[in-house]
C-alpha cells in the first residue's frame, strides 16, 4: 500500500520516522511530507500571508515550511504524481483527545487530507515522557494488516490513541466518543528578564473527565482509542425554536 505520512511535530521527530520504518518493514511505500519545524497546537491554519518552501530532503521525503494543512495542500497539488491508499498523520506526541483535536495539528492534517479526498488516519501516543512510539507504530501496522483503514467511510477520519505502554500491555481496542477535559493554571503570568509581564497558555496537567466509553478512560485502562470525526459545526435540534423565533419576528418588525 501507498501511504503518505505527515504530522505537526516535524519532520525529524521520532514518531514519524520510527511509524514510517515500522510500515516500510511490512511492506509498505512510503512518502514523508512533513513540517520542517514543530507545528505543535497549529490547528487547522494554512499560510497565506508568505510564501512556502519545499524541501527534498531525500527519496519521498519533503519538508514544508508551514503548517500541516499546508503539507497536505502542497503533497495534494504539488508534490505527489501517483495516487496515494491512505494518509497518516502522526505518531503525535502527546495524546490528541477531548477538545484538544480543535488545537491539534495532527488531526488538522488528516481532516485535510479528508476534504482533499483521502481516507485519514491521526494517530498520538498518549506520553510526552518516556515513550513508547514503537508500541504504536506496531499496533498501527496491525490494524492496517486486518483492513481498518477500508472502513473509513466518506467525511470522515479516524483519530486514534494509544496508551504508552509496552506492547503486550494494550488489553484491547474500544470504539469511542471524544472526551472532556479542563485545564488547571491555563494562563501562566511571568515576567521577561527585563520585569515587563508575559503569559504562557498552556496550563499543567489536564483535569479528564472520566466519562463512559470516552477516549480518555479508554486510554487510562491501557485500551487503544479508535474515535471516528467529522468537524459538523451544524447544530440541527437549534433549528426549530429559531425558525420559530423568526415567526414571531415577521420581516415588517425589523423597522420598529
Amino acid at each position: 500500500m501507498k501511504i503518505l505520512l505527515t504530522n505537526d511535530d516535524g519532520i525529524d521527530a521520532p514518531g514519524i520516522n520510527i511509524l514510517a520504518a515500522e510500515l516500510t518493514k511490512n511492506g509498505h511505500e512510503i512518502i514523508i511530507i512533513a513540517p520542517d519545524k514543530e507545528q505543535s497546537a497549529s490547528s487547522h491554519s494554512i499560510t497565506l500571508h508568505k510564501p512556502l518552501r519545499i524541501q527534498e530532503r531525500s527519496k519521498n521525503r519533503f519538508a514544508v515550511t508551514g503548517s500541516p494543512a499546508d503539507c497536505i495542500i502542497l503533497a495534494s497539488r504539488v508534490i505527489i504524481t501517483e495516487p496515494v491508499n491512505l494518509v497518516i498523520s502522526g505518531i503525535n506526541s502527546g495524546q490528541n483527545m477531548g477538545e484538544d483535536i480543535l488545537y491539534s495539528g495532527t488531526v488538522a492534517a488528516a481532516l485535510e487530507a479528508m476534504f482533499m479526498g483521502y481516507r485519514a488516519i491521526a494517530i498520538s501516543l498518549a506520553a510526552h515522557t518516556d515513550q513508547k512510539f514503537g508500541t504504536a507504530a506496531y499496533y498501527l501496522n496491525w490494524m492496517l494488516k486486518k483492513g481498518l483503514y477500508e472502513l473509513i467511510g466518506k467525511n470522515e477520519i479516524l483519530n486514534i490513541n494509544i496508551p504508552n505502554v509496552e506492547v503486550p500491555e494494550i488489553k484491547g481496542i474500544r470504539i469511542t466518543k471524544t472526551g472532556h477535559r479542563r485545564y488547571k493554571d491555563f494562563v501562566s503570568e511571568q515576567k521577561d528578564p527585563r520585569g515587563r509581564i508575559i503569559y504562557w497558555i498552556g496550563g499543567k496537567k489536564p483535569l479528564w473527565v472520566n466519562e463512559k466509553d470516552s477516549d480518555f478512560k479508554t486510554i487510562s485502562e491501557d485500551y487503544i482509542s479508535i474515535t471516528p470525526i467529522y468537524p459538523s459545526f451544524t447544530v440541527q435540534r437549534s433549528f426549530s425554536k429559531l425558525k420559530s423565533w423568526i415567526e414571531d419576528n415577521k420581516q415588517k418588525d425589523l423597522k420598529t
